[in-house]
């Protein structure tokens, strides 16, 4: 580079040289002037001084070639030296004059030149910032659009940005900074607003329960006021009810699904937004789908649960009518199917944990407010309605349940009295409790009883809430009248044939029930009987569905009662007969007695005592019922007594035993002449005892050729002895003989007598052999 600059400076001054020697001496000032400019004048000095030494020798020779010619030029050579000595002082005195007068207006050039310079400069950046100024305006109004989360317009205002005012001034070098980082931005703020709508997934997930509360709130202040509006035509309408209301959707800012919806639609990336949307959604369907486990155990859990889900397409159905295409119809649909399969399968498992018939009835009334919601929103709710009838049969199995304790306690805490009155106020409040008439009772001066006992006019009413109960489940349910008369109808037969039916008969065979209280059941299920009439009537109006419509159900009481009766009546026969064993077992007769008695044992008059006071008893039961009863005791009673005497471990016994036996039979016959309960004909009851008296008689009077004779004859005196009976006893008479007697060879009686029952036995035995044959 030094070189480069000596070789122009060498140039330079060569070409001064040049002019020096060729130029006229008037204008050799500016020639001169130059030399000072330049920065190298020594090095000029230097080189005049080797061009003046180059010219003197060549002077030098052209004198010596002509030395007169050199004398005279050097002559005039001295001349113009005093002259050149005296141009030169002045030169250098006017160049110092010069130098001293314009260094101050150099001074001032130079300023200016600056000045020029830097005005120049300045026109320049002015212009440049003019051209720049916008697009910086425009970069901070993005930034400022951004920093205030307007993603949206930063989104236009980036556009403007790209296309219009960076392409201007692209040669800068923050420009393209700002290109490279355009990229960058766009990412920011799908960034930003992807995060904005996470932010309000997230609120709506946390809100939903609000929301859907919101809206179950709504239709059930709707569905009151259509309910209980005194003016119909005045009826308030839905959409009116709502722009009321403040809407559910208003809980909650949608702002940030409508600004990422713009902002990837104008990226060109709406199909990733949608996508994304419906995922999250989907995800957030499933969690708000699934119960706690602990849902059944509370009415709020339930509620809740359904808050949820409604709030969940109260938002859908939201975003459907206020976005174009974000979620279609289909989406909603396959949404909801898998939340109707859900919900319900949910429903069923935890509602059949459930056994409280109040909770139950409850649920039933918010699934009906959950899905009249759903449906104002255009979703259909027909299997909603449908699982409600399964639920029905849940609820009436609860009702069956709760019922059954009801009646137990009912059945349980009875006195089993007729229930005494003592004032027209308290006779007018047990017929307002049960429909009872008596024109006999009525006449009758106070104090008076009822036939029936407290448990007749509660279990009636306990019919009554049932009904109504079940009455309750079927409002709402969009049911025709026929089916809630059928509904009814149905589980009131279910609480009668299974459930008060099970309770009677728990009653009826509960050990140690007394004889009085089976008595008095009796009753009761009979005047139950007779008042299914008015329950029949009863659910009609309250239906307005007429007992004569076709298919309707009737109710199966009066086969209740009947079948509870029956097995009261059964359960006083089996407790007769039990009775009757406990005094059988006292009994304590001496078959080996040679004595003759002359009353009847202790234990059979006490027995008989029992008997009487017992059927005292049955006066106010149904008279085929008192008579089966006592016929029923008096054939246990034969049965057993001949058992007794016909046991294994009596083997033998004596004619004075005989006798005793014979004089306790005499007393129950006596018992059944007596005629203990009224209605039998003649002595119908005495022929309970006639198998008894026809072998007694046959022993006593030891009569056997009389039966013999007449054996197998229709009319025969002793056709109610059987042979094999009748050789049981002989059998045991005979060995008595033989075993008590030891001299009894010696007795010629004894000996006839021996022989005598020997000889029957043998007939017995033959008439034995040839009946079997």
């Amino acid at each position: 580079m030094a070189e480069a600059e000596s070789l122009e400076t060498a140039a330079e001054h060569e070409r001064i040289l040049r002019e020096i020697e060729s130029t006229d001496t008037a204008c050799i000032g500016p020639t001169l002037r130059s030399v000072y400019d330049g920065e190298e004048h020594g090095r000029f000095m230097e080189k005049l001084e080797t061009r003046i030494r180059n010219h003197d020798r060549e002077i030098e020779k052209m004198c010596n070639f002509h030395y007169q010619g050199f004398v005279d030029s050097i002559t005039e050579l001295l001349k113009v030296r005093g002259e050149a000595q005296k141009l030169k002082n002045q030169v250098t005195d006017t160049n110092r004059k010069l130098q001293h007068e314009g260094k101050e207006l150099v001074i001032a050039m130079e300023e200016l030149k600056q000045c020029r310079l830097q005005q120049r400069n300045i026109s320049a950046t002015v212009d440049k910032l003019m051209l720049c100024l916008p697009v910086l305006e425009m970069y901070s109004k993005l930034r400022d659009q951004m920093k205030t989360k307007r993603h949206y317009p930063a989104l236009k205002t980036l556009e403007h940005l790209e296309h219009t005012y960076l392409p201007q001034v692209s040669h800068y070098r923050f420009c393209k900074v700002m290109v490279d980082n355009i990229p960058k931005l766009r990412e920011e703020i799908k960034d930003v607003s992807m995060s904005d709508l996470k932010d309000f997934l997230e609120s709506i997930r946390k809100h939903s329960d609000k929301i859907g509360e919101t809206a179950m709130k709504q239709v059930a202040q709707w569905q009151f006021s259509k309910k209980y509006q005194s003016y119909p035509e005045k009826e308030p309408k839905l959409e009116t009810l709502f722009s009321i209301v403040p809407g559910a959707q208003d809980l909650v800012d949608f702002s940030p699904v409508y600004r990422c919806l713009h902002i990837y639609s104008v990226l060109g990336a709406r199909e990733t937004f949608e996508n994304y949307y419906r995922k999250q959604r989907r995800k957030q369907a499933r969690l708000v789908l699934q119960p706690p486990s602990n849902m059944h155990e509370t009415l709020d859990g339930y509620r809740k649960y359904f808050n949820q889900i409604v709030g969940f397409f109260v938002v859908e159905d939201h975003i459907l009518h206020t976005t174009q295409g974000l979620v279609n119809r289909a989406y909603i649909d396959e949404l909801w199917e898998m939340a109707l399969s859900k919900t319900i399968a949910a429903l069923r498992t935890h509602s059949s944990y459930c056994s409280d018939p109040n909770l139950v009835l409850d649920l039933k009334n918010l699934i009906v407010l959950f899905a009249d919601t759903l449906q104002v929103y255009g979703f259909p709710v027909n299997q909603l309605f449908d699982m409600l009838l399964e639920i029905r049969d849940q609820y009436s199995e609860t009702l069956l349940k709760k019922w059954a304790g009801i009646f137990r306690n009912i059945l349980d805490s009875d006195n089993y009295s007729p229930i005494p009155v003592t004032s027209e106020e308290m006779y007018k409040k047990v017929v307002g409790q049960f429909p009872f008439q008596d024109t006999e009772l009525e006449k009758q001066p106070f104090p008076k009883k009822f036939p029936f006992s407290e448990f007749v006019p509660k279990v009636y009413n306990q019919i009554k809430e049932f009904i109504y109960a079940c009455l309750k489940f079927s409002e709402d349910l969009h049911l025709s009248s026929t089916e809630v008369d059928d509904m009814i109808r149905k589980s009131t037969n279910l609480l009668l044939t299974r459930t008060l039916s099970n309770s009677l008969q728990n009653v009826i065979k509960r050990k140690n029930i007394g004889l009085t209280e089976l008595v008095q059941i009796i009753i009761n299920t009979t005047h139950l009987e007779k008042s299914c009439k008015y329950l029949e009537e009863f659910i009609t109006n309250i239906t307005n569905v007429l007992p004569e419509t076709v298919h309707t159900t009737k109710l199966y009481g009066t086969t209740t009662f009947k079948d509870a009766r029956h097995a009261a009546e059964e359960e006083i026969y089996t407790n007769l007969n039990q009775k009757i064993d406990q005094f059988l077992q006292l009994a304590d007769y001496d078959w080996m007695t040679g004595d003759l008695g002359n009353k009847a044992s202790d234990y059979l008059i006490d027995l008989i005592a029992f008997l009487r006071s017992t059927f005292a008893v049955f006066t106010h039961l149904p008279g085929k019922v008192a008579q089966t009863a006592c016929m029923s005791a008096c054939k246990h009673l034969a049965t057993s007594l001949m058992q007794l005497l016909l046991e294994a471990e009596v083997r033998q016994l004596t004619l004075g035993a005989l006798q005793q036996f014979n004089l306790d039979v005499r007393e129950c016959e006596q018992f059944a002449r007596s005629g203990p309960v009224p209605g039998f004909q003649e002595d119908t009851l005495q022929l309970a005892f006639i198998d008894l008296r026809q072998l007694l008689d046959l022993f006593i009077q030891w009569d056997w050729s009389t039966y013999l004779a007449d054996y197998g004859q229709p009319n025969c005196k002793y056709l109610r002895v059987n042979p094999v009976t009748a050789l049981t006893l002989l059998e045991k008479m005979k060995d008595t003989s033989r075993k008590n007697n030891m001299f009894a060879q010696f007795r010629k009686n004894e000996r006839d007598k021996q022989k005598l029952i020997d000889t029957v036995a043998k007939q017995l035995r033959g008439l034995i052999s040839s009946h079997h044959s």
